[in-house]
């Protein structure tokens, strides 16, 4: 027996299944000025709402609220059940401080104190 389902019927079934995601998720996509909810995020790319979303493409920052995780170069992949996939070609962690360029002990102390004679 086999199922078949209408444009019309898919295209709501889409349409729940993206407003679902939408409210699941915290995840934020940002080019530009611009910021763009992320429906699903995986090791090598992510997915957003295709209809809603302009085609993205080059340097992105990515957010978990205000948090900011990464800084990713991107590649559309497909667009499949209303969903627009885009693959990593480099995504790097962001930091909230510059690396240090020597090592610090782990019991170093954090600022000298003294006073003036």
């Amino acid at each position: 027996m086999s199922t078949y389902v209408s444009k019309e019927i898919r295209a709501e079934l889409d349409a729940a299944r993206i407003a679902t995601l939408k409210k699941a998720s915290r995840l934020r996509v940002g080019m530009g000025d611009n910021t763009f909810k992320i429906l699903k995020l995986w090791k090598d790319g992510f997915s957003v709402e295709a209809e809603t979303t302009p085609r993205l493409r080059g340097l992105v920052d990515i957010y978990d609220g205000a948090n900011h995780l990464y800084q990713c170069l991107i590649i559309a992949d497909e667009e499949e059940g209303g969903e627009m996939r885009y693959e990593f070609k480099r995504s790097t962690a962001a930091h909230d401080k510059a690396p240090l360029d020597f090592y610090r002990a782990p019991d170093a102390p954090i600022a000298l104190l003294g006073h003036e004679d």
